[in-house]
């Protein structure tokens, strides 16, 4: 972690160039050198009365791959709550007292849904599960409302 000031909030009182071991503060230009600041050090964070300086992270850690079988259980996961919402959206059509209720549910299942495709890696086109799913979608989809045709010219563009 590193400092960085916020311009429109500093008043230029410059109590961090006193506080700053290194002398990476600049009032001339407004800019904390990185290369300079000490990594978490806070000094100027906390000398400074005006709050315009805090602290960026430079570095984040790398996000854990899922592992397949987590994979492939979100996805039956995924499914079976469109399923469901299928079924609440029919059971909505036929009205009647419990028809708000059965809207409800589906609605719930439909962000049930995404949400396990999401986690399962499956809404970002460009990643490599999103890409084997149209794939798969266009190889074994029987469904004639299905758009084969625009799938593949995507699959063309990632």
């Amino acid at each position: 972690m590193h400092a960085a000031r916020n311009i429109k909030l500093c008043t230029k009182d410059c109590l961090c160039l006193f506080v700053c071991p290194t002398g990476a503060t600049d009032t001339e230009n407004g800019q904390i050198d990185f290369a300079k600041c000490l990594d978490g050090c806070r000094l100027c964070v906390d000398a400074c009365p005006s709050h315009a300086i805090h602290l960026v992270y430079d570095r984040y850690p790398e996000k854990p791959g899922k592992d397949g079988a987590v994979v492939a259980a979100l996805g039956l996961l995924a499914q079976s709550k469109a399923e469901q919402e299928a079924i609440c959206e029919s059971l909505a059509k036929d009205g009647g007292p419990k028809a708000l209720l059965a809207k409800g549910l589906a609605l719930s299942n439909r962000i049930l849904a995404e949400d396990a495709t999401r986690e399962a890696n499956h809404l970002v086109p460009q990643d490599t599960h999103s890409k084997a799913l149209l794939k798969q979608l266009v190889e074994d989809s029987d469904d004639k409302d299905f758009p084969k045709d625009i799938v593949a010219k995507l699959l063309d563009l990632l």
